[in-house]
């Protein structure tokens, strides 16, 4: 689960930074490198919440099978 709360938090931070590219920034090389950092952060975020899904699918405790292989029933 704390995989899963930190590539949320990702994802959060480069919305955050994707968007608050036009508040008054009219320095072409700073909006870049905001665009470029948020679009990065926020695909990483991306990434690593579906691996923080994927990880607690595959290590849930299964309840093991119970096979019958009594041939009277």
């Amino acid at each position: 689960m704390p995989v899963i709360i930190v590539g949320m938090v990702m994802f959060g931070m480069g919305l955050v930074l994707f968007y608050s590219i036009g508040l008054g920034q009219t320095d072409p090389v700073l909006r870049g490198i905001k665009n470029i950092g948020g679009t990065f952060v926020g695909l990483s975020g991306m990434g690593v919440t579906l691996a923080g899904i994927l990880l607690y699918l595959i290590n849930r405790n299964e309840q093991p099978i119970q096979e019958n292989f009594d041939p009277n029933i």
